[in-house]
C-alpha cells in the first residue's frame, strides 16, 4: 500500500530503538483515513461517526470549561463521572460496582485495554482472543509480553466459535481472555450461553476476562448485550471496558473506563497513572451528563444505526460484494472477490483497498489487519456505516461506478 505517513518504517532499522516496536506495524485503520484524505475519498474506513454528540453532553463540557474544571481531576476519574459510570453499569449491565473501589476512568478504551493487559500479564503469559479482532489487541499483547493464542470465529456460522478449539487454547499459562462484544470488525454479539462457556474456562483456569464492550448499546434484531462480569463467580475475575466514543459519537474526546475487582483496580490504576495521568477533566464532566440520558436516546441511536446498516448492506450487495450482516456494532465485513475490479486489484485485500480509495473514491479497511494469519482476511474489507444519510448517499454513488 502506498505510504502516506511522513515517517518511513525503515527508520525502525536503527539499532538504537527497542526491538518491540518492530514487531507490529502502524495502524492500518488510521492509514486508510490518511489515504482517504489524500485522495478525497468517502471515508467508510476508520470507526468514527460524522455527526455530533448529543447536545446535553456538549453543553455540560462547555459549562465545565467555564466552571473551574481545567486542572487535573482525580487520577482515576472525576468523582461525578465515576458515580455516573457505576449507576449506568447497574442500570444497563447489571454490574453492581462501587465508584471508588472498582471504576477507573481512562483516555479512551484503547488505554483501558492496554492498562488492563499491563496490570495482569507477565512476560510469557498466554492470552486467548477471538479472531477477527480489533487491530490493537495484537500490539497490546506484544507490549505486555503476552503470547496471543487465537480462536477463529466462523463466518459461515454467524461467527460462532468451536468450544473444543476454545478449550484447547487454554492452558496452565493462560492469564486472560480478551472478549469483544459486540465485536469489531465482525459485528458478532456473544450469546449468554457462549458467555457461560467462556466463564467456565476462566474459572477452571483461574484466568481473567478482559472485555471490550465499547459497542454495548449498538445491537440489531432484538439481540441483547451480556456483560460476562454478571455471570456467577466472574466479577472478581473480569475487567469490563467501555466508554463514550461510540455510544455518544465522541471518538475525539478519549474518555472511557474500566470496571474491575479491588486488587485488579489497584494494579490497573498504577499503570494508568503513569501512562496518561488522567482523562481530560472538562470532557469527563460532559460524559457524566451523557450517562444520565433517558432510554429514548439509546432507542433512537439503535434505530439510526439499524437503518444505516440495512442501507450499506444493500448497496454493497448491489455492487457485487458479499457482506456479512452484523448483529451489533457499526461495521460490515464484505468479501470482494466477485466485485468488478481489475484482476490486479483483487489479488489481496490491501491492493483492493488501495484501488478502491484511489480509483473509486471510497475507503474501507483491508480485512487482513483483523487476523493473526493475514491470509484469512485476504478477500475481505471492512466498512463503517456510522455516517449521515448524505455520506452514505455519496458512498452509494461511488459504488455505482463498479457496475458501470
Amino acid at each position: 500500500m502506498s505510504p502516506v505517513s511522513p515517517l518511513s518504517s525503515h527508520a525502525l532499522d536503527d539499532p538504537r530503538l527497542a526491538r518491540r516496536v518492530g514487531l507490529f506495524p502502524e495502524s492500518v485503520i488510521r492509514e486508510m483515513t490518511r489515504l482517504a484524505l489524500a485522495h478525497g475519498a468517502v471515508n467508510l474506513g476508520q470507526g468514527f461517526p460524522d455527526f455530533e454528540p448529543p447536545a446535553p453532553m456538549v453543553e455540560a463540557a462547555k459549562r465545565a470549561l467555564d466552571g473551574g474544571h481545567n486542572q487535573y481531576a482525580v487520577t482515576w476519574g472525576a468523582p461525578a463521572l465515576r458515580a455516573a459510570i457505576a449507576a449506568k453499569a447497574k442500570r444497563f449491565n447489571g454490574i453492581d460496582c462501587d465508584a471508588d473501589r472498582h471504576v477507573t476512568v481512562t483516555c479512551g478504551a484503547t488505554e483501558a485495554m492496554m492498562a488492563a493487559m499491563l496490570a495482569l500479564v507477565d512476560e510469557g503469559d498466554e492470552v486467548v482472543a477471538f479472531e477477527p479482532f480489533y487491530e490493537n489487541y495484537g500490539p497490546d499483547a506484544l507490549l505486555s509480553g503476552a503470547k496471543l493464542k487465537l480462536v477463529p470465529l466462523d463466518p459461515a456460522r454467524a461467527f460462532a466459535f468451536d468450544e473444543e478449539r476454545l478449550k484447547a487454547a487454554f492452558s496452565r499459562r493462560t492469564k486472560a481472555i480478551i472478549l469483544n462484544t459486540p465485536n469489531n470488525p465482525a459485528g458478532k454479539v456473544f450469546t449468554r450461553d457462549e458467555m457461560k462457556a467462556i466463564a467456565d474456562l476462566c474459572r477452571d483456569h483461574d484466568a481473567f476476562a478482559v472485555t471490550d464492550e465499547i459497542y454495548e448499546h449498538i445491537l440489531y434484531g432484538g439481540r441483547k448485550h451480556v456483560s460476562i462480569a454478571t455471570l456467577p463467580g466472574m466479577f472478581d475475575r473480569t475487567i469490563t471496558v467501555s466508554g463514550a466514543s461510540k455510544t455518544y459519537s465522541a471518538t475525539g474526546w478519549r474518555v472511557a473506563w474500566a470496571i474491575a475487582p479491588p486488587a485488579a483496580s489497584v494494579a490497573l490504576r498504577r499503570v494508568h497513572d503513569f501512562l496518561t495521568v488522567g482523562a481530560p477533566h472538562p470532557l469527563q464532566m460532559g460524559v457524566a451528563a451523557a450517562l444520565a440520558l433517558p432510554d429514548s436516546y439509546y432507542a433512537e441511536l439503535n434505530a439510526l444505526y439499524d437503518r444505516q446498516r440495512r442501507a450499506l448492506v444493500a448497496m454493497l450487495r448491489d455492487a457485487g460484494f458479499e457482506p456479512v450482516d452484523p448483529e451489533g456494532a457499526y461495521y460490515v465485513m464484505a468479501d470482494f472477490r466477485h466485485v468488478a475490479a481489475p484482476a490486479a486489484a483483487k489479488t489481496d485485500d490491501r491492493r483492493f483497498a488501495e484501488w478502491l480509495v484511489r480509483d473509486v473514491g471510497l475507503a474501507g479497511v483491508p480485512g487482513s489487519s483483523f487476523f493473526g494469519d493475514p491470509a484469512l482476511g485476504r478477500s475481505l474489507i471492512r466498512f463503517n456505516f456510522a455516517k449521515t444519510d448524505a455520506t452514505l448517499a455519496a458512498a452509494r454513488a461511488k459504488l455505482a461506478r463498479l457496475g458501470s
